[in-house]
């Protein structure tokens, strides 16, 4: 569920801070294409709720604040059937819809021009086409057929590393790419998930709770279940576990094989066997 109904700041949309604009491309393993500010709502009993939102590759990923390093939700376009046409509604903002395989997505952005560009390039990166809307102006539509290239480029890439490969001779996607058991929820979350789903493991890798840094959330089996949380700071270029003696990692990925491998495997990495319940997304 979107949470957080607040007003829609007024001042132009300015992108985030380089250290931010960074961070948040580490943690996606995504280009950013398109940004700005969304309201979205789920269904029509719903309030619709304001989000800094950012289209990278194929996904929307919605902040609760424009400064934020870490997505409080995220929507996949890939499966992405239709979209309505942009249309006014009664106070000035211009609606559409996204009509997904798993249900509809209902934007708002501030005004016409520019829910236009927000469909826009929504369409240009799902259907991999420029939208022929007259209406586009000419330097909407070049940033446009930008993108497009760089989409085409991206998903040639992916196609290339899917391939049966040793998973050892494909550094860059492990370098760029979040752990498996990355979860965006909180402490108390985790613990849930880990306690209500054995079986899918039993070490979660979360956002801190200052949303700059991380921490891992484990639960053993001693003579009884047992919860413990570590802190996993971020320097920028390399990751320090806060324990008595500390840990310094280059990668978020070898900070949850440290947990592995200290603990002779008894730790594994939370994986949830679907992957739309991976993390509370849209």
């Amino acid at each position: 569920m979107l949470r957080g109904i607040r007003e829609q700041p007024e001042e132009t949309p300015q992108p985030a801070p380089r250290r931010i604009f960074h961070e948040r491309q580490r943690i996606t393993g995504l280009p950013l294409y398109f940004q700005g500010y969304l309201s979205v709502r789920q269904s029509r009993c719903q309030e619709f709720q304001v989000y800094w939102t950012e289209l990278r590759g194929t996904m929307l990923f919605f902040y609760d604040d424009k400064k934020a390093p870490m997505y409080s939700q995220k929507s996949d376009l890939s499966a992405l059937t239709s979209a309505t046409d942009v249309y006014p509604d009664e106070n000035g903002s211009a609606r559409f819809v996204l009509m997904l395989s798993n249900g509809e997505l209902q934007l708002k952005a501030d005004d016409f021009e520019c829910g236009k560009e927000w469909k826009g390039f929504i369409l240009t990166v799902t259907k991999l086409s420029v939208p022929a809307d007259e209406s586009l102006l000419p330097g909407q539509l070049k940033r446009m057929h930008e993108v497009l290239e760089k989409e085409k480029k991206r998903r040639i890439v992916l196609n290339c590393s899917s391939e049966p490969l040793n998973r050892e001779s494909s550094p860059s996607s492990t370098l760029t790419a979040m752990p498996a058991c990355f979860y965006a929820v909180s402490r108390q979350k985790a613990a849930e998930m880990l306690e209500k789903n054995p079986s899918c493991g039993n070490l979660i890798l979360r956002p801190g709770s200052d949303s700059k840094n991380y921490a891992i959330t484990v639960r053993h089996k001693l003579d009884a279940p047992c919860l413990k949380h570590y802190k996993v700071m971020s320097n920028g270029t390399s990751y320090i576990i806060q324990l008595e003696r500390q840990v310094i990692l280059p990668s978020l990925q070898d900070v949850v094989s440290y947990f592995v491998t200290e603990t002779q495997g008894s730790l594994k990495p939370f994986v949830l066997q679907t992957h739309t319940a991976k993390d509370p997304a849209l």
